[in-house]
């Protein structure tokens, strides 16, 4: 048994490892708010809706289990693992609207979430999953909603900062694996969002009295008493309900803010001609057919807004398909929202320049990028120029770092001669010496074999298809 220590904090159970399958482990402790749970029939309503990562219970003895055991849970496994820091506007915002709708269905059955932290949720199969069965707690009339702070901190101040102040925000994430302090928040955002009843009562007011949920679940009703200090000490269901439906509405009417980047008209702006771009999408395919062989993941690094992953999606379980830029992000996950097609593609932000680390307590909470993005295939397309030349990582530290991740690599090389490259090293001095194709094929030959290489018809650049020297293992799921 290898305990997940990303659920040390939780006493009602935690998550293990064992035998390349994760297992759940309910707590004695909880054992009667679980059998309640269940036998409500909330949790079969929540995963028939969709909302709840399915589980089975596990009678096998030979699976271990502590002294302290109620039941061993084996839930549905999960290929890939993501952070709330490394999704887009509207991924962040569909995760918040999922929390709300089970919160309200919880309280329909004499339930609440006692628990909203955004890292309960993954996206599976193209849609928002709630993974933590342990979260659901009898709800007592009269009782606030404990999680409350906990959302506005993980979902409302994260969403508002990046629809008001800047989307990169969610990086602030990163820093506070707690949620970003309300008061943060608060100082952040312009004035005029004091004129947005949702923001205004859920994070403006609410960092200035966090201390005392009723104060801000009465103030829609009592502003006088809000005024004078006067707390409400217990809440209606109804008027929890109404919180709920409050909440909604401010996470609902929130819109990412909008600008152009670099990146995310790439595809319009290109040097690519059509032919050339013909050219190199048959090629991409022609290589993820050559290697024959069953694909789970391909990792597909620089992916903008995810055209050749949802080409690579037709030969793996998963594509994660992950770019530095938030707005060409975002128009990859709406575009596979909006089309309902290859749910199998994960869109994510990812810095290559300063991958997610791991963050949390002992480092150990919240697993790096390079602890989670182990492959099958590798995809750098039209990105090893903006690592050299862009961020001056020498083509020898990128191999390395490619060949740590993935068995087999499709990878392309863009020449100095290439309009996009011209264009960066018009502004600053041209240092790179071993910048040619045989400097890029001697660095990564030290940890690769090229097994093929062919121009791409119609540009001046190489697509290789290498495979690694050292031998991999995909990380299990988690």
């Amino acid at each position: 048994m290898e305990s997940v220590t990303s659920s040390f904090r939780d006493p009602s159970g935690f998550i293990f490892r064992y035998e390349n399958n994760i297992y759940r482990q309910v707590n004695r402790v909880f054992a009667e708010d679980f059998d309640r749970f269940i036998e409500s029939g909330l949790y079969q309503t929540l995963v028939d809706k969709g909302y709840l990562l399915a589980h089975e219970v596990v009678s096998d003895a030979s699976v271990p289990r502590a002294n302290s055991c109620h039941c061993i849970l084996q839930p549905t496994q999960l290929a890939y693992i993501s952070y709330p820091y490394e999704w887009c506007f509207s991924q962040l915002q569909d995760a918040a609207m999922l929390t709300l709708r089970i919160q309200t269905v919880a309280l329909k059955y004499g339930f609440s979430l006692k628990d909203a932290s955004a890292y309960n949720v993954q996206f599976v199969a193209g849609r928002p999953v709630f993974i933590d069965t342990l979260s659901f707690a009898p709800y007592h009339e009269g009782e606030p909603w404990s999680a409350y702070l906990q959302f506005c901190k993980h979902f409302l101040a994260p969403l508002a900062l990046m629809a008001y102040v800047d989307v990169g925000l969610s990086k602030l994430l990163i820093a506070n694996i707690d949620g970003i302090p309300l008061e943060t928040a608060s100082r952040l955002l312009p004035l005029r969002t004091r004129l947005s009843m949702g923001l205004q009562t859920h994070l403006h007011l609410h960092a200035k009295f966090q201390s005392s949920y009723s104060d801000i679940a009465k103030q829609r009703k009592d502003q006088k008493a809000v005024k004078v200090g006067i707390s409400a000490k217990r809440i209606s269901k109804t008027g929890l309900q109404g919180i709920v439906e409050s909440l909604a509405g401010a996470v609902r009417r929130l819109k990412p803010k909008q600008y152009d980047t670099e990146w995310a008209n790439y595809y319009d702006e290109t040097n690519y001609s059509d032919t050339a771009s013909l050219a190199k999408r048959e090629l991409v395919e022609k290589f993820l057919v050559e290697i024959n062989e069953p694909l789970n993941i391909i990792q597909d690094l620089g992916s903008n807004t995810g055209e050749f992953s949802r080409i690579a999606a037709k030969y793996a379980t998963l594509v994660v398909s992950q770019d530095i830029d938030p707005v060409a992000v975002e128009k990859n996950y709406l575009h596979l929202k909006q089309e309902g097609s290859a749910t199998n593609v994960l869109p994510l932000l990812q810095d290559l320049g300063a991958p997610a680390p791991a963050i949390g307590w002992a480092n150990a909470e919240r697993d790096s990028l390079i602890q989670r993005a182990k492959c099958d295939v590798l995809m750098a397309l039209a990105l090893v120029h903006h690592l050299t030349i862009g961020n001056n990582v020498p083509f020898g530290q990128i191999a390395n770092f490619c060949s740590k991740l993935a068995k087999w690599l499709i990878i392309e090389f863009v020449p100095k001669t290439d309009s996009q490259v011209i264009r960066m090293l018009a502004t600053r001095e041209d240092i790179f010496i071993d910048y040619d194709q045989p400097g890029f094929e001697s660095a990564f030959a030290e940890y690769f074999t090229i097994k093929k290489s062919e121009p791409i018809y119609g540009s001046k650049r190489v697509l290789y298809l290498m495979s690694s020297h050292r031998p991999h293992a995909l990380q299990e799921s988690t």
